[in-house]
């Protein structure tokens, strides 16, 4: 039997239970999920799937991520709700892909995890099923292991194996529609130029799922725990001097009222500016790289190749002396006697981050 696998929260109890009632019956898993946006947020949740499949004794294949087909699919229906016909065409799409590797393969019975999942419609999910098997004859396993207090081992599951629990469906466009509804920034569409891993961002789950993953096979104990905390993104910013744009690095958790100020340097003591508005402070390079202990050339090498988010935080603790300050830190490549023009548009709002203890 393959069965389409959608992600590790709905498969794993999915799987157990088709386990149970097939225990003759050779279960491959089918992770085809074009829809997943973005493509760390795939490879995330196929790391999971594989995961949980080595934990079940189950042989997984991985499909094509072929995002731009799909988005051809679902061209026109970006704004409607979930369960609506968008997702209709996303059932249409993976069900059909999955009878087709069923016949390569030369299964005769195919099944999906989505049943189980509580933003799917399984009314439509069985009519798909249906027509496809009278199609190909290849015989489509309708369950529905959601009802009852299914939900409910479900949850359990996921926590009991550590698994992954994402916080939206998966695609572009129910992801947008959730964070509006929510008034929530959606920080999971960040790529800084830099690539360095941001608190709470899809890259730094992945490297806690691998973590996870090296300590079950090491067999050490862990626990993965949730903490509060006050997170950041940096949307722009840009200085100038004499109307000129300079290359800038601008520190984490850096932000001026309205986004943008003008001032002059008003003092400095130890090699760090302090300028007459705003609390803004300029180091130079020179005193950067003392500081940090690093040999960066000029600001553009820092701005491609920076410090680890943890780093540049500590950094930051050692030039304002005070953990909690929010107020602004750049880098420029020699300070100037002038008149700055500072613009910075970023975010700071409360979030919740997973951690390994």
């Amino acid at each position: 039997m393959l069965v389409h696998i959608c992600c590790a929260v709905d498969s794993h109890y999915f799987l157990e239970r088709i386990q149970e009632e097939y225990p003759n019956e050779e279960l491959v898993g089918y992770f085809y999920d074009p829809n997943i946006h973005p493509y760390s947020e795939y490879r995330l949740r196929y790391l999971d799937v594989e995961y949980s499949c080595k934990k079940l004794g189950i042989k997984l294949i991985e499909g094509a991520y072929n995002l731009e087909e799909w988005l051809k699919k679902v061209k026109g229906m970006e704004h409607l709700p979930e369960k609506g016909d968008r997702c209709t065409v996303c059932y249409d799409d993976r069900l059909e892909t999955t009878v087709k590797k069923a016949q390569e393969l030369g299964h005769d019975k195919f099944t999906s995890t989505l049943l189980i999942s509580p933003k799917k419609s399984q009314e439509k999910l069985e009519k798909i099923g249906g027509y496809l098997q009278k199609e190909t004859g290849v015989e489509f396993i309708f369950r529905d292991y959601r009802s009852g207090n299914g939900g409910q081992i479900q949850g359990e599951k996921v926590k009991e194996n550590s698994l992954y629990r994402q916080n939206y469906c998966g695609c572009l466009f129910g992801l947008s529609a959730q964070r509006e509804a929510q008034k929530k920034i959606m920080d999971e569409m960040f790529s800084p130029i830099s690539n360095q891993i941001l608190p709470e961002s899809i890259e730094e789950r992945l490297e806690l799922y691998k973590r996870r993953n090296n300590l079950e096979d090491s067999g050490e104990q862990y626990k993965i725990i949730k903490q509060r905390f006050l997170n950041y993104r940096l949307l722009s910013g840009i200085v100038k001097v004499k109307k000129q744009i300079v290359p800038s690095y601008i520190l984490c958790y850096s932000t001026i009222q309205r986004n943008r100020m003008e001032g002059r340097i008003e003092y400095e003591k130890d090699g760090i500016n302090y300028l007459n508005r705003n609390e803004v402070k300029v180091l130079s390079l020179e005193t950067f790289n003392t500081i940090a202990n690093t040999s960066y050339k000029n600001v553009v090498e820092l701005m491609y190749k920076p410090l680890s988010f943890e780093k540049e935080l500590e950094i930051r603790n050692k030039i304002t002396k005070n953990p909690f300050d929010l107020s602004a830190v750049i880098i420029l490549d020699e300070i100037q006697n002038e008149k700055y023009e500072i613009n910075i548009n970023a975010e700071t709002y409360e979030d919740v981050k997973e951690e390994i203890i």
